[in-house]
C-alpha cells in the first residue's frame, strides 16, 4: 500500500485531505477519560497540516443508531485534537450536510476540521452496498485525497473505511503503517519464545484467534472472565463466575490440540472470589477471598487471578522474545481486582522481548494503572482489528488501501 510519505513527497499544499481517524475515545459526562487514540493519529494530521494541506478528519464514536445523538458527539474529541495540535480545529456539526460543506470550504492551507460522528448517518454502517456507496460519494465530494489512519476500524466494511478509499487516491497514514508492521512481527518470522496472554470477558471473542495461535505460539496464558469456561471444561466448579457453557466443547478441543501440538496452555491456579460484583463508580473496598482455581465456592464469582497465578504468569513471560497481550486478567476498573492485570503489564515491562499490547481494554488498563506507554514495544489502537488480523482474516480497510 502507498504511504503518507509518498503523498507528502508529491505535495499536498492546498489539497483537501480526508483523514479517516479513530477518535472513538471513552467519555464520562462529556469528558474524555483516555485520549490515546487521538494522540495516535496526531503525527499524520500534523504532518499533513504542516505541509499545507486542508485536513478533514472524520471518525465514529460509540454506537449511535444512524441518527444524531448528543451523547456520541465528536465535539470533545475535536477540542482535544486542537489542544494537542496547539491550534484551533474547526468542527462541523453534521457529516455531509451544510455545516460540513461550509466548514471544509472555509479551511485555509495548513488548517484542520473535524466532521461530526460518521455513524450519525445510516449510510456509514449500512449492509446495503448502494446506500453505503452513496454516503461515500457525499464524503468524497469534501476531499481530493484519502488517508486511512483509523486502525481501530479497518476490520469494518463501512463507507468511510472501505468505500471512500476506493473513490479517491488513497494512502496509509503513519498509524496504520506502524500497526501493520507490528502485526507482521507477530505473524511472520516471529522471534521465540512467543507467548500470548489472553483475557477479557468472553471466550467466544477469542476462539478464532486461539485457533490460529495454536499453530504459532509457544505458550498461551488465559485469564479474565474467559478463563472460567476453560476451568469448567476441566471439570472444576466455577460458581457464579462468567461462563459460556455452549463454548465448553470448543474449549475442550483446543486444550487437547494444545497438548498434542506441544503448546503450553496455562490456566489460573488461584483466583479472587466474591459473592458480589464490585461497585465500579465508588470503588468502595471489595470483600473478597483467594481460593485455588479448583475450589471456587458455588455461590461466589471469580473476579481476578490470584497471587500464585500472577507469579506463575510473570515467570512464563520472563523469557519471551515476543509477547502479544489482549484482554485484562480481571475487573481492572476496581483497584482490588486490578492486581492480575497490573502483574501481566509489569511482566511485559520487565521482559527483554518485543511486547505488544493488543488495544481495547488492555491499552486502557495500561494507562489507567499508570504504566509508561514507552515501556512497551507497541500499544495497539485496535483490539478487534488486531485480533482479526491475527486470525488471518482480510480486513476491509486494509484491503481498500492496498488496491
Amino acid at each position: 500500500m502507498k504511504t503518507i510519505d509518498e503523498l507528502l513527497a508529491a505535495g499536498v499544499s492546498g489539497k483537501r485531505v480526508f483523514v479517516r481517524a479513530d477518535l472513538n475515545v471513552p467519555l464520562e459526562s462529556g469528558t474524555i477519560t483516555d485520549d490515546g487514540r487521538i494522540r495516535a493519529v496526531l503525527p499524520t494530521v500534523k504532518a499533513l497540516a504542516d505541509a499545507g494541506a486542508k485536513v478533514v478528519v472524520a471518525s465514529h464514536l460509540g454506537r449511535p443508531k444512524g441518527a444524531p445523538d448528543p451523547a456520541f458527539s465528536l465535539a470533545p474529541a475535536a477540542s482535544r485534537l486542537g489542544e494537542l495540535l496547539g491550534s484551533a480545529v474547526a468542527f462541523a456539526t453534521d457529516t455531509v450536510g451544510r455545516s460540513a460543506q461550509d466548514t471544509v470550504a472555509g479551511l485555509t492551507d495548513g488548517h484542520v476540521a473535524v466532521l461530526e460522528n460518521l455513524r450519525f448517518n445510516p449510510g456509514e454502517t449500512s449492509k446495503d452496498d448502494a446506500e453505503r456507496g452513496a454516503f461515500a460519494d457525499q464524503l468524497a465530494a469534501l476531499a481530493d485525497v484519502y488517508v486511512g489512519d483509523g486502525f481501530g476500524a479497518v476490520h469494518r466494511k463501512h463507507a468511510s473505511v472501505y468505500d471512500l478509499a476506493k473513490k479517491l487516491p488513497h494512502y496509509a497514514g503513519y498509524l496504520i503503517a506502524t500497526e501493520v508492521g507490528v502485526l507482521k512481527q507477530l505473524t511472520e518470522d516471529v522471534k521465540r519464545p512467543y507467548v500470548v496472554a489472553l483475557g477479557g470477558a468472553k471466550v467466544s471473542d477469542k476462539l478464532a484467534v486461539i485457533d490460529q495461535l495454536l499453530g504459532k505460539a509457544d505458550r498461551l496464558l488465559i485469564g479474565g472472565g474467559m478463563a472460567y469456561t476453560f476451568l469448567k471444561a476441566k471439570g472444576y466448579e466455577v460458581g457464579i463466575s462468567l461462563l459460556q457453557e455452549d463454548q465448553i466443547p470448543a474449549v475442550t478441543e483446543y486444550m487437547e490440540r494444545a497438548e498434542k501440538q506441544g503448546v503450553e496452555l496455562v490456566l489460573p491456579v488461584d483466583v479472587l472470589v466474591s459473592r458480589e460484583f464490585p461497585d465500579l463508580k465508588t470503588k468502595a473496598p471489595a470483600d473478597y477471598t483467594v481460593v485455588d482455581a479448583d475450589k471456587i465456592p458455588a455461590d461466589q464469582e471469580g473476579l481476578d487471578i490470584g497471587p500464585k497465578t500472577r507469579e506463575l504468569y510473570a515467570s512464563k513471560l520472563a523469557d519471551a522474545a515476543t509477547v502479544f497481550w489482549n484482554g485484562p486478567m480481571g475487573v481492572f476498573e476496581h483497584p482490588d481486582y486490578a492486581q492480575g492485570t497490573a502483574a501481566v503489564a509489569q511482566a511485559l515491562v520487565d521482559s527483554n522481548g518485543f511486547s505488544v499490547v493488543g488495544g481495547g481494554d488492555s491499552a486502557a488498563a495500561v494507562r489507567t494503572l499508570g504504566f509508561d506507554e514507552n515501556a512497551f514495544g507497541h500499544i495497539s489502537t485496535g483490539g478487534g482489528a488486531s485480533l482479526e488480523y491475527l486470525e488471518g482474516k482480510t480486513l476491509p480497510g486494509l484491503a481498500a488501501l492496498e488496491d
